[in-house]
């Protein structure tokens, strides 16, 4: 018997009793190729009632004793959706932001097999111009702006939005999807799968900023910039590693390259590197630092082939595990 085409919708939540039955309320039940509509809530250590509300719309809970980040929450949403038989996945906050009758929007490219990752673009419309939405702060639009073109840069694919959390999956993107940042998933699955050559597509969504409204992720901006800096190029590190090292070993020895060849030039002259000793000390550390972290780089690549067999074996105990036997399990609870 074929299996069920089985979407679960994952909302990450904390403190969001207000806002989350009419998020829950408003997603479709019927959408054209699926044949079933689950809602997974993630409830990161709220103190409100927000898993009780939850429960009473209808939705699956799952609670984490303390707030554990969202990055937390949606690994724990993803496992979950595997553990139901999902072969659809859209994640989307639970604050009202996007709206969930643009569901199908998003999966339209996965059910059409022109994409195994879609995700929400706030900043370009229907007509492709590029706009900051109404009431999103300017430093925050600006960040967005930065953070697309480093991870544009680093998988050499063009996106203009890396942080929208309204997003969908396919099976195999969710499998695999390796998640292991707390704070935030956003930046770190477009470095993941684009890494593993998964099709990935923006579609323009709609999203509402509420004025005075404090992010939960973003409350300081100086904070999560840094945060959010910190996870991509440890990512970048861990998936490119002789580029990498190899840019960052580059820059440095190249920053002790010109003084140093001015200090040689001087000693050829004088027999002597006086008065520029310290610059030629400097010149040195510079050169004989790079060269360490070109060594480095080529250490890295040998252990990302480890990393990389691995991520490999877990994909493919993933699909044991998840695999027909999960839809007939997930069929019968």
């Amino acid at each position: 018997m074929k299996p069920p085409v089985r979407l679960v919708v994952v909302i990450p939540a904390c403190d969001e009793e207000q806002s989350l039955a009419s998020v829950i309320d408003a997603i479709p039940r019927k959408i054209e190729g699926i044949d079933e509509v689950r809602v997974v809530v993630v409830n990161d250590g709220s103190s409100d009632r927000t898993a009780e509300v939850a429960a009473a719309a209808g939705a699956s809970v799952v609670s984490h004793s303390r707030n554990r980040g969202v990055g937390a929450a949606m690994r724990t949403g993803l496992e979950k959706a595997l553990e139901l038989g999902a072969r659809l996945m859209v994640s989307i906050d639970a604050d009202g932001q996007f709206t969930p009758l643009e569901i199908p929007k998003l999966l339209a490219p996965i059910l059409d097999e022109r994409a195994d990752f879609v995700t929400g673009n706030r900043f370009r419309g229907d007509d492709g111009r590029t706009s900051r939405p109404e009431n999103m702060p300017g430093v925050k639009y600006w960040g967005n702006r930065q953070v697309s073109r480093l991870v544009s840069f680093i998988t050499g694919q063009t996106f203009n939005d890396v942080s929208c959390g309204f997003r969908a999956y396919s099976r195999e993107a969710m499998l695999q999807l390796n998640l292991t940042g707390e704070f935030t998933y956003t930046q770190e699955s477009f470095l993941d799968l684009a890494c593993k050559r998964l099709r990935i597509t923006q579609v323009p969504v709609t999203v509402r900023y509420f004025p005075g409204r404090r992010s939960r992720v973003a409350g300081s901006i100086p904070r999560y910039a840094g945060r959010i800096t910190a996870i991509i190029l440890r990512t970048f590190r861990d998936h490119q590693p002789i580029r990498f090292f190899g840019t960052l070993g580059t820059v440095i020895f190249c920053l002790g390259l010109l003084p140093g060849a001015f200090a040689v030039w001087h000693y050829s002259k004088q027999g002597t590197f006086w008065p520029y000793t310290s610059l030629a000390l400097a010149a040195a550390y510079l050169s004989t630092l790079g060269i360490i972290i070109w060594i480095a780089g080529l250490v890295a690549d040998m252990l990302d082939r480890i990393r990389s067999n691995q991520e490999r074996i877990i994909y493919l105990l993933k699909r044991r595990q998840f695999g027909a036997g999960a839809f007939d399990d997930a069929t019968n609870s």
